[in-house]
């Protein structure tokens, strides 16, 4: 038995050119999450307030490291 199922192509994650505040990061996420970018970025201050801003750095950090789309 043969199928024909082809397997789908890996997601990669950007930043945004189109959908971004700061830098995109948000907007990226959003895009491959499949989710509303404001739900992300509600999310990146509540995390950023919450951890008393330990999530900066790895929003820097992101904003660096991930390509832009």
């Amino acid at each position: 038995m043969t199928d024909n199922v082809q397997a789908a192509p890996a997601k990669k994650i950007f930043r945004s050119r189109s959908d971004r505040m700061l830098t995109g990061v948000c907007g990226g996420w959003a895009n491959y999450l499949n989710v509303d970018p404001s739900m992300v970025r509600i999310a990146a201050v509540a995390g950023a307030v919450l951890s008393a801003g330990v999530i900066l750095p790895v929003y820097a950090a992101a904003a660096v490291l991930t390509p832009e789309d």
